[in-house]
């Protein structure tokens, strides 16, 4: 499938009703917009080739499994060339949920889950600020998450 498919009307019904929920059958989708079941299916498998449908995801409550602290980290690099180095050592850090090779004041923004301040503290001075490449870091405190969505198709 190529890269420029286009999602019409239909299209956009369908994914808006999987991100609400992923489980979802065939048949209530179809049901819901006068199809076949068989066009639904049609219809995910395109979007699915194109890249547009990536996954379906089980999504958790981080808080109700013990993680009570959110941050985002801004890190700057001692050179641009130290990123793919940096981005390894950070994809091994469990805590590491996110995160974003950025323009402006960071070279990589990170978004950071632990249970509490104290395993917070020791992931920063022990596992983060102490690779070689990063020059320094700052770190921001999540108090609440307001908005929480996904993008509409």
């Amino acid at each position: 499938m190529t890269e420029d498919y286009r999602i019409d009307n239909l299209d956009k019904t369908i994914l808006t009703a999987l991100q609400a929920d992923a489980r979802t059958p065939y048949a209530e989708l179809a049901k819901r917009n006068g199809v076949s079941p068989g066009t639904i299916h049609v219809r995910i498998e395109k979007m699915k080739q194109a890249g547009i449908i990536t996954s379906a995801q089980v999504i958790v409550d981080p808080k109700k499994l013990g993680y009570q602290v959110c941050c985002f980290i801004g890190i700057n690099l001692k050179a641009a060339g130290d990123y793919p180095e940096v981005l390894k050592k950070l994809q091994a850090l469990p805590e590491v949920v996110e995160a974003y090779y950025t323009t402006g004041h960071y070279s990589i923004f990170t978004k950071i889950l632990t249970h509490n301040i104290d395993a917070l503290h020791h992931l920063l001075v022990h596992q983060i600020q102490s690779i070689e490449q990063i020059q320094s870091t700052e770190t921001l405190l999540s108090l609440q998450q307001p908005i929480h969505r996904q993008i509409n198709p």
